[in-house]
């Protein structure tokens, strides 16, 4: 028989760990989004509600230039808000939990461009921009001479990491084939990595990104939805399943969508707005979404990717810091140390020289994390005033 003492001690402190569990869970939550409306602090110039099926209004217009939106989450499901050129995403918020709303500030030309409105399968909005003398004088302050050098060693970064991703999705079809279903999960942990430090552009090719980086949460169907491809497919059938079933054509599509990628980022048109956009988007993606939750899932090797989420984060601030240093070098240092906080942040979660699984880490160190991701976002937010973009 069990002795009744140990009985009620063992209730106590399980108690004890849940109230800790569900009081670390709130800090972290309610820091998360302190850190985002701080970041923020405006009033937004439109307001999009997104319900199961649509954004409310589903036609926007705007003037051109800074423009900042708050969008509603109205559905019962996490949702993601993003403006788009064709396939290409100009800015977006994503892992928007039901019931909360997020702000995004947006640089806008005038033009006509699509609204995704919650999961992919729901209808596009409208939001048109009209011509103003703010987006007139944004456009004739880029100054092109500044970011010749920058511009073409990104290139070059987009084209060497644009070629090992598709050679490690080529390694990761080999061992799927192979059936080694241990060799297959080792082979994907090491094509998330080349991929990551290309996302801040590649996230910008919707149809693509779409295909590649999927997130069951984000489809109808879930992890049965037919658009549910790409790497987190795999990562499901190889870790959630342990097996390497019915992945063949899956590996397949993502080799042939890597190989497109692959011959976008070669020719994509780039620019220095572009240029500084980049790192502000990627970092706030990851401070109000990865962080919070986790992407992969299934693998649990979350910190693995965004340590090479850093990396080529770190590319592009090196990139532009070279820009800012002789124009304003406290904002210069203030980057450098943001991002140094950044790395030492992960380097300080790291066991026995490699990472633990992202269940492991505790809310508060995510907590930390997410703040100096944004407090980073924050000083690269200050680059366009600074050296002569709007």
């Amino acid at each position: 028989m069990s002795d009744p003492a140990s009985n009620r001690h063992l209730y106590w402190a399980v108690a004890a760990a849940a109230c800790l569990a569900v009081a670390g869970g709130a800090a972290f939550y309610y820091a998360t989004l302190k850190n985002a409306e701080a970041a923020r602090g405006q009033t937004a110039d439109r307001t999009v509600t997104i319900t199961a099926t649509a954004c409310e209004p589903m036609e926007l217009s705007v003037p051109g230039g800074r423009r900042s939106f708050e969008i509603i989450n109205a559905s019962d499901r996490p949702i993601e808000w993003e403006i788009l050129d064709g396939v290409m995403v100009l800015a977006e918020r994503e892992n928007i939990a039901p019931g909360f709303r997020a702000g995004l500030t947006v640089q806008l030309q005038p033009g006509s461009y699509q609204m995704a409105c919650g999961l992919l399968s729901n209808p596009r909005g409208t939001l048109t921009v009209t011509p103003s003398d703010e987006a007139a004088q944004a456009a004739s302050e880029v100054t092109l001479r500044k970011f010749l050098g920058p511009l073409s060693e990104y290139r070059v970064y987009l084209v060497m990491q644009g070629n090992a991703a598709l050679k490690s999705a080529q390694d990761l079809r080999a061992a799927i084939a192979s059936g080694d279903v241990a060799a297959a999960q080792t082979a994907w942990a090491a094509a998330r990595l080349p991929w990551r430090h290309i996302q801040p552009l590649a996230y910008r090719f919707s149809d693509l990104e779409g295909r590649i980086d999927a997130r069951a949460t984000y489809l109808a169907g879930r992890e049965e939805d037919p658009a549910f491809t790409g790497y987190h497919r795999l990562e499901y059938g190889l870790f959630a399943r342990n097996s390497t079933e019915d992945l063949l054509p899956v590996a397949d599509q993502l080799v042939t969508d890597l190989e497109i990628l692959k011959t976008r980022l070669r020719e994509a048109p780039l620019d220095p707005q572009l240029l500084i956009s980049l790192p502000v988007d990627t970092v706030d993606r990851i401070a109000q979404g990865q962080i919070t939750e986790g992407e992969n899932i299934y693998a649990g090797n979350d910190l693995a990717d965004l340590q090479a989420s850093v990396e080529g984060v770190a590319k592009l601030v090196g990139l532009l810091r070279a820009v800012v240093a002789p124009v304003d070098p406290p904002l210069d240092e203030r980057i450098g140390a943001r991002l140094a906080q950044v790395q030492a942040d992960l380097d300080a979660l790291k066991q026995g020289g490699g990472f633990p699984p992202y269940a492991s880490v505790p809310a508060d160190r995510r907590a930390a994390l997410a703040a100096d991701m944004t407090g980073l976002g924050a000083a690269l937010g200050a680059l366009p005033d600074v050296i002569g973009m709007n």
